[in-house]
């Protein structure tokens, strides 16, 4: 691998770790405020979904603000403008401006895991990449545990928590002024479509809207489930860090057997046991059961995404790579929609447990779905 290449994947994992501690820091944080000052949860989950919300608008002008601009500044004026965001919330009521201020905020990270994230997978090609997309979703997801736990020593009151949020976006720009190679594509093949490329990979896409409802569910509620079943509003940021910490050290087995076994299965197999470990959490709740559990379920859900990003980049390249990433952020934030919105409705409507039962049903529902797919690719011929 030459060096510009590693430039460029150093730059788009500095973005990435933007993105993933954006996320992890403000869905807990914004919820927990939201839930001390005794906003109801439906209001909470209805907040919650307008940042997937601006995820979903992105797709339409990502295109033209890479052609208009070039990736690296794209790139760069979206964590400009996501830092400015986030800054902004402690000095706007919550109603209305902070379900404004949570839609541009998802539009300006999803322009920054777009463009990352297509840069990822194409500069990882060859034999080294499914160990580089190991490293990328471990990264991804120690981001997404350093957010919450900032939470335990700032705190939820005052600006604190969103200027740290903020210096750490200006922080990890710094390296994307190292890269050096922007080269667009010049031919003329016109991109496909997100539902052009949903009909050549639909259990690609429903895999990650599966990730993304649990993910997006536990980032939003998982410390309001904790406080209302008797954790402090710390312990309750640390549950969601012990949700995402095993990923930075799971993973590399996960991508191990996605290279020794069929993919699908491997799929089937995080399902299984991400389903599972969410219908247990009542059950462990208040006791040492309850770390390993919330770990397992975490690494195994995104294990999931692993797998299918893996998949993606094995199957299409070319034009047809840059729809699959920008179509797998799509995807996400429909299923990040779904899960903030469900999350909200099943704690409001059956309790507390309605959080982990209510995720364990949907993973029931991917489980089945990958297992006909798996069991129909097995009967394709060679």
């Amino acid at each position: 691998m030459d060096r510009q290449r590693i430039v460029n994947l150093l730059a788009a994992i500095a973005a990435i770790t933007v993105f993933g501690f954006t996320f992890g820091l403000m869905f807990p944080l914004i919820s927990l405020i939201m839930e001390s000052r005794g906003i109801p949860s439906q209001w909470i989950g209805y907040n919650a979904a307008m940042h997937p919300l601006g995820i979903v608008l992105s797709i339409f002008v990502i295109p033209y603000v890479v052609r208009r601009f070039g990736a690296k500044r794209a790139v760069i004026g979206a964590a400009l403008l996501t830092g400015a965001v986030i800054v902004s919330y402690p000095f706007f009521p919550v109603f209305w401006w902070w379900f404004g201020f949570r839609v541009l905020q998802g539009f300006f990270v999803s322009i920054l895991f777009a463009i990352s994230e297509a840069w990822i997978v194409r500069f990882s090609e060859g034999a080294w990449r499914t160990r580089i997309l190991a490293i990328y979703t471990s990264i991804l997801a120690l981001s997404f545990g350093g957010g919450p736990a900032i939470i335990g020593f700032t705190g939820i009151e005052g600006a604190l928590p969103f200027l740290v949020g903020g210096a750490v976006l200006l922080a990890a720009i710094i390296p994307i002024f190292f890269v050096r190679d922007e080269e667009v594509d010049s031919d003329d093949e016109t991109p496909l479509s997100v539902l052009a490329f949903a009909k050549k990979a639909p259990i690609l896409l429903f895999a990650v809207g599966m990730f993304a409802i649990l993910d997006a569910a536990n980032l939003s509620f998982l410390p309001v489930y904790a406080v209302k079943k008797g954790f402090s509003q710390d312990m309750a940021a640390f549950a969601l860090t012990a949700f995402v910490l095993g990923n930075t050290v799971l993973q590399f087995p996960i991508g191990w057997l996605a290279d020794h076994f069929p993919k699908r299965w491997v799929m089937v197999g995080c399902g299984v046991l991400s389903g599972t470990c969410s219908f247990l959490v009542p059950m462990v709740f208040g006791t040492w059961a309850l770390w390993p559990v919330l770990t397992v379920m975490g690494a195994t859900a995104a294990g999931i995404y692993t797998v299918a990003l893996a998949e993606l980049g094995e199957r299409f390249s070319g034009h047809e790579l840059v729809t699959g990433t920008a179509s797998f952020s799509t995807m996400w934030g429909v299923g990040a929609l779904v899960g903030s919105l469900a999350a909200g409705w099943s704690i409001a409507g059956f309790g507390p447990d309605g959080l982990p039962f209510t995720m364990a049903a949907v993973f029931a529902v991917f489980i089945i779905s990958a297992i006909v797919s798996a069991l129909k690719e097995r009967q394709q011929p060679a």
